[in-house]
């Protein structure tokens, strides 16, 4: 049974715990599957995966660690890692690329020849978040090695694939393939209180069950809850440190300006000053006599300020 503290229907999938749930176990292997089916859309056809261990250390003790989201590998051995980033990080790109040696380290074979010959590496980032360098309003980006040149895929066993969840705009009468559907479920899932009519494929009714919160039992309800709350915590964190960002900028900005409106207006006053006293010193060798050419060549003034004096 739902606590008191949860109102919604089903898990969100940004949670560390309903993740793994959802994607990351045995038992909802056919979820994944569906995802990834939906993701390469027909450029491969996953029928099983086997998931690996998410933690990893480098080849020395020394190294450091890496736990990833999702591991696993399809029936050709290619290996597929999934992270779910709920939050804007500096380098994420960078940590994305650290995390692919992985993968493609453990191919090594010990103890016997290699030929280096590679399975392929996909790495997924679900981003909560919009990536600042890149300007393109489309949602999904899909990068291999390329030859700058030719623009010709150089290498195609190592591809990246980052979802930027915040640019997916699309209301459910939009959906028109099925990944359309399976980002409008990832987004959209923990405001849902019924199941949209556009989602009606088989592998949604798995989905659907296991994100169902009263069905948890009291373990997983005590974990949901707990990830939840570190999640909301995260957010609240992010949404501080931009207010204070703001204001920070908006003081700085006033601090800036009022700082540059004294330097302009002190400039102004002894603008205006001098002119006076120009004019003070052209009047005065009016009345003795100089012309106005002499006056305005000791002055500055020009002939007619001289003239209306």
């Amino acid at each position: 049974m739902c606590s008191e503290g949860l109102r919604e229907r089903y898990v969100n999938p940004y949670t560390d715990f309903a993740f793994k749930l959802l994607f990351g176990t045995d038992l909802n292997k056919e979820i994944l599957i569906g995802f990834l089916n939906a993701l390469f859309d027909g450029k491969q056809v996953i029928e099983d995966v086997t998931y690996l261990n998410t933690e990893h250390l480098g080849s020395k003790e020394t190294d450091r660690r890496a736990v990833f989201d999702v591991y696993c590998e399809n029936e050709k051995g290619e290996k597929i890692l999934i992270e779910m980033q709920r939050g804007e990080q500096q380098f994420f790109k960078d940590r994305s690329i650290y995390y692919a040696t992985y993968p493609i380290r453990e191919q090594a074979i010990k103890g016997e020849i290699w030929d280096y010959e590679l399975k392929a590496v996909y790495v997924i980032g679900i981003l909560n978040f919009a990536l600042d360098d890149v300007s393109s309003s489309s949602f999904r980006h899909e990068v291999k090695l390329m030859d700058t040149t030719t623009h010709e895929v150089f290498f195609d066993k190592l591809t990246f694939v980052y979802l930027e969840m915040p640019k997916f705009h699309k209301t459910e009468q939009e959906l028109d393939t099925l990944f359309d559907k399976w980002m409008f479920v990832l987004k959209n899932l923990a405001r849902l209180m019924e199941r949209p009519t556009a989602l009606q494929e088989r592998v949604f009714n798995r989905l659907f069950e296991a994100a169902e919160i009263a069905q948890f039992s009291k373990e997983n309800l005590y974990a949901y809850e707990e990830s939840l709350k570190v999640y909301r915590d995260w957010n609240n964190v992010i949404d501080t440190a931009i207010q204070k960002g703001i204001a920070k900028g908006m003081e700085e900005g006033l601090v800036k300006g009022m700082e540059e409106g004294i330097a302009k207006g002190m400039e102004k006053g002894i603008a205006e000053g001098e002119w006076m006293k120009a004019q003070t010193i052209a009047g005065n060798l009016k009345n003795a006599g100089l012309s106005i050419a002499e006056i305005a060549k000791v002055t500055g003034l020009s002939e007619d300020e001289i003239n209306s004096l």
